[in-house]
């Protein structure tokens, strides 16, 4: 046999099974010629006859016979291969002979057993392939997939025993099969229903399903931006044209009592200090909404709950000071836990009532579901006629409101000392919010005022006898159009800035679903529509008349009317195909609902001296049921809507703070800051370690999150050190009793940071001594130590200074031009030692909200270090215009060799345990604390010197930053220390006061930006 020949009959036979041989002996000579070798089998041969197959028989007879497959191949050939697969001849070429006779029983059980290994690896399947999906291509046909007959008949069996295998594993059909089932409305309701038992669904929930990016956050299904790329287009609308959010989300607590006793009680949470409280004139009188800061009873300025709005229901009678009032107070959800246990603890509201909120009725249980489905089931297919005298099955009826709640647990309690009742009207009420120019244009363009309804001239039958009866007295009526005037009023101005700033207007108007335009149009202000000039004029400058404010939405029971007598759409749809002419006015009369709204209006933008009223609009109050007839009215005249990136966008450009992300003394805020970390760490893990930053070799300890309460302790224990350093230098140091030091040497200005580049780390630099008078230092020495006892007892918790007064003292010290701003104002003091040292008595570990404009390129993001600059780096941005900022040098990772050997270590003992052990590990036993900490590219254990681990001073953190369309550069919002913003500012000079340094935690370079403090 040549050689091409062997390697293809070794190829063949490579792929035979193992125990399939040939019982037969016979060999080949060289010359071709088959025979029978003359030798005889010794005894032990003899035995191993018996033993079973002829194989071992082979085996034991000689060494050098070939297996049987290749035997009638190769008695062929003269020649003889020692190849693998191939044979070698004896000395002489010669052969054994076979045996002389066999075990009839053993033989036939040898050869029965490789006939069962043969026909087993005909019919087992080598691959997971279906049957069909062996055949070749061109015998292929899609219907063989589900159709066994399409299939060659040799097949068709075992592709029947595929499909019955494949049944046995699919899924259960649902109850409902079939779409039109599924489409079904009690069905679709319910399931509707079930969904909302874990969160709760606006009402507008199912419109922004279908064109939002849809999150779970704060127990409520919320949009968080549109799936549509309009991250500029929501600015233009926020600027030029009308953004529209729905904030029914908000929790809304009621508060009914006698005046003084509310506002007694009220006291307690809130301060003078930071503005406003709920006793303002323009707010008490029910003229405006207020704005405040919520603390812990008596706790100002620690322990905050958060930010809050109000409004109090005007008097029926202006001066009757004994009548009970009614406050609304709104407040994020996240805050609403904390606020409600603290009013009703202040209010001592202890005692549970019946309220006649009404609540989401239960829902079904699945026997009830179960035969609801069976009965729409009954009816499909079948033509259902409709019925006029009411006797059709009652459907299930949609959750409206917070359908997560139990209906068993009190919403209002009581008072019995002070007669105050707490309620709580969360998901009660839809509050939209329209932003921009054209807000009030959209409101006056979707909205209609009531038509006057007495009830004389139509015999027909009302729901609305609340609005009859109103209509009906004079009073009433001339307050309805009264408020009719000055909405209509509204059109004439150009935009909601114009108007006081929380300027409230009650109206009562007619179901917006009645004037719906046919196609979506945009509502343009025609100020040549409006005359009368003077009472615009008039609007503008003294606001809304107090007795317009009144709505009827404060009465619960007219708002349950309105919620139950509601129009369903089906049958709106059905009255209008019903007109003779096609797309006109569709007229109800008496049927047609009557609405109660308030108007709110929204400042925008109050701080600072640019872009004042940007952002403003208009806020709507609705009564819940009412959610969906009101927001496509307002989309059809050109709303754009936004989610909650754009509530972001919004307060970030107004430089407000957003909650509650930018609270970082609340408890909310707190918890909020833990979740982003936490999702923002996961989201790191899952990137391999050359995929993603090291953190540090960047210098970066806290890329996740914001740790104030070490920044804050950090310079309180820098500006400690400094003092003490400064106090033991000074003569007669030694000396327990500071009163009785002589002449004291201390510095008349705060010491100056170790802020210089090459400066080791966690190595305080020694101040700059300067001599002063000898009063002035034991003053100063005298300061510090009462300061050291107010911390030691308020316990030196973390804060956010939120006193106008501070602020606009600290704003008027930020800024090269803060020597032309501080020479007119009263009352504002120099930046000297004493007064650095009184803010700090008061204010040991505290928070400034600042605003950052970079000065040249860049784009801040969250969690961007600010810093504070050296004296060389001003002396270089001073002497060239093209220097942006310092660069970090990288830092050395100390813990890369750590994670490596942990690796190392884990795949040596994944080797020693085996497989099975390295798949139980996480049910074996959790890992430990060491071992959750080593990330590579993360800082492990405790932080170092916060403040001084980078070559640049920690000054704070930035919270909201990114590119400002409005201003055309990068913008940014934080935080930075108190203590070491006037450390700062005490060291910098009059021409670059208020310059620091911005360095994002992805990079190493840093630059320049000027900080602002805007009240």
């Amino acid at each position: 046999m040549s050689n091409a020949k062997e390697r293809k009959h070794a190829k063949k036979m490579r792929n035979q099974p193992s125990n399939v041989t040939l019982s037969s002996g016979f060999v080949a000579e060289r010359d071709g010629k088959h025979h029978f070798g003359r030798g005889k089998p010794s005894q032990s041969q003899k035995q191993e006859l018996h033993s079973g197959t002829s194989r071992q028989w082979q085996i034991k007879m000689s060494p050098h016979l070939p297996p049987e497959s290749d035997v009638n191949e190769q008695s062929s050939s003269k020649t003889m291969f020692k190849k693998k697969g191939g044979w070698k001849a004896g000395p002489e070429g010669t052969s054994q002979e076979i045996p002389k006779y066999i075990t009839a029983s053993t033989f036939a059980q040898a050869r029965a057993a490789e006939i069962s290994a043969m026909l087993k690896a005909v019919t087992q399947k080598s691959s997971n392939s279906l049957v069909f999906q062996t055949l070749p291509r061109h015998m292929r046909r899609r219907a063989m997939s589900h159709n066994v007959k399409r299939l060659p008949r040799r097949l068709q069996e075992m592709a029947k025993k595929e499909a019955e295998k494949a049944a046995h594993q699919k899924k259960e059909h649902s109850k409902n099969k079939c779409h039109k089932a599924r489409r079904c409305h009690i069905n679709r309701t319910l399931e509707f229903n079930r969904r909302q038992q874990k969160n709760i669904w606006l009402e507008t929930h199912i419109w922004h399903a279908k064109r939002f990016h849809m999150v779970k956050r704060w127990g409520y299904c919320l949009g968080e931006r549109p799936t549509a790329k309009s991250h500029r287009a929501c600015y233009r609308a926020m600027t030029d044209l009308c953004l529209l959010q729905d904030l029914s989300y908000y929790c809304c607590l009621e508060l009914k009592g006698r005046e003084e006793e509310l506002l007694k009680a009220l006291s307690q949470v809130c301060s003078t200090d930071t503005g406003l409280t709920f006793a303002a004139v323009h707010c008490l009188s029910g003229k405006r909404q207020g704005s405040l800061m919520l603390y812990r009873a008596n706790k100002y300025p620690k322990e905050l709950l958060g930010p809050a709005t109000f409004i109090w229901k005007s008097r029926k009678t202006p001066e009757d000071a004994s009548e009970d009032r009614q406050l609304w107070i709104w407040l994020h959800p996240t805050l609403k836990l904390a606020v409600l246990e603290e009013i009703k603890a202040t209010c001592q509201c202890s005692e549970p009532v019946k309220t006649s909120i009404c609540t989401p009725d239960p829902l079904l249980t699945p026997a009830q579901e179960d035969s609801q489905a069976g009965l729409a089931e009954d009816k499909i297919g079948k033509k259902r006629k409709r019925r006029d005298d009411g006797d059709s099955v009652s459907r299930a009826k949609k959750t409206i409101g917070d359908g997560t709640g139990d209906p068993c647990q009190p919403r209002s309690w009581l008072s019995p000392t002070t007669g105050i009742v707490v309620s709580d009207l969360t998901m009660e009420m839809n509050r939209f919010r329209l932003i921009g120019p054209l807000s009030h244009c959209i409101l006056t363009s979707a909205l209609r005022a009531a038509p006057v309804h007495t009830g004389e001239e139509d015999a027909e039958e009302t729901p609305h006898h609340w609005w009859t009866d109103t209509c009906r007295s004079s009073d009433g009526l001339s307050l309805h159009q009264r408020q009719e005037a000055v909405f209509q009023l509204l059109g004439g101005i150009s935009s909601p800035a114009e108007i006081p700033a929380g300027t409230i207007l009650g109206l009562t108007v007619r179901d917006p679903r009645v004037n719906l335009p046919p196609q979506r149009s945009r509502a343009l202000p025609d100020p040549e529509r409006y005359q009368d000039k003077e009472q615009v004029k008039q609007l503008l400058l003294e606001g809304v008349p107090v007795e317009c404010t009144h709505s009827f939405i404060w009465n619960q029971d007219i708002c349950r009317s309105v919620t139950e007598n509601k129009v369903l759409d089906q049958d709106l749809n059905r009255m209008r195909s019903e007109l003779l002419v096609p797309g006109s006015q569709l007229d109800l009369g008496a049927r047609e609902s009557k609405i109660p709204i308030l108007l709110i209006q929204q400042p925008g933008k109050v701080t600072g001296e640019d872009r004042l009223g940007w952002g403003s609009g208009w806020d709507v109050l609705l009564p819940k049921g009412w959610g969906m007839a009101f927001w496509i009215p307002f989309i059809y005249r050109g709303a754009r809507v936004g989610g909650l990136k754009e509530a972001t966008v919004h307060s970030q450009y107004r430089r407000s703070p957003n909650i509650p992300g930018d609270f970082p003394d609340c408890r909310a805020g707190v918890l909020f800051a833990e979740d982003e970390a936490k999702d923002l760490l996961e989201k790191y893990k899952r990137r391999p370690p050359a995929k993603r930053p090291n953190y540090v070799k960047l210098g970066t300890l806290a890329p996740f999150s914001c740790p104030w309460e070490e920044l804050t302790r950090d310079w309180e224990s820098r500006v400690h050190a400094q003092e003490a350093a400064i106090i033991a230098s000074m003569p007669g140091a030694q000396e327990t009793d500071l009163r009785r030091l002589g002449v004291p040497s201390v510095p008349k200005e705060i010491c100056q940071l170790s802020n210089e580049a090459g400066i080791a780390e966690n190595q305080p630099r020694k101040p700059e001594v300067i001599g002063c008078q000898v009063q002035t230092g034991a003053k100063v020495a005298l300061e510090w130590n009462a300061s050291e006892d107010h911390m030691a007892t308020t316990g030196s918790q973390l804060c956010v200074v939120r006193s106008r007064k501070l602020l606009k003292q600290l704003s008027s010290w930020c800024g090269p031009s803060s020597e032309v701003r501080r020479a007119p104002c009263r009352g504002q003091q120099e930046l000297t030692r004493e007064a650095c040292l009184s803010i700090l008595g008061d204010f040991p570990r505290a928070l400034v909200w600042v605003s950052l404009s970079l000065l040249r390129k860049g784009s801040p993001e969250p969690r961007t270090m600010i810093c504070v600059p050296s004296k060389e780096d001003l002396l270089q941005l001073s002497q060239g215009q093209g220097y942006h900022g310092p660069w970090e040098s990288r830092h050395s990772d100390p813990f890369k060799s750590l994670v490596l050997k942990e690796k190392e270590k884990k795949k040596k003992e994944k080797r020693k345990t085996g497989e099975h052990r390295a798949s139980k590990g996480p049910a074996a036993g959790a890992p430990t604390a060491g071992q959750e900490a080593l990330t590579q590219g993360l800082w492990s254990g405790p932080l170092p010197g916060l403040t001084s681990h980078c070559s640049r001073v920690l000054l704070g953190f930035v919270t909201q930053g990114d590119f400002s369309m409005a201003v055309g550069c990068g913008e940014a919002l934080g935080f930075v220390s108190m203590t070491g913003l006037l450390e700062m500012l005490s060291s910098q000079s009059a021409a670059t006061r208020g310059l620091v340094l911005l360095r994002p935690p992805t990079s190493l370079q840093y630059r320049f930006a000027r900080i602002t403090i805007e009240v």
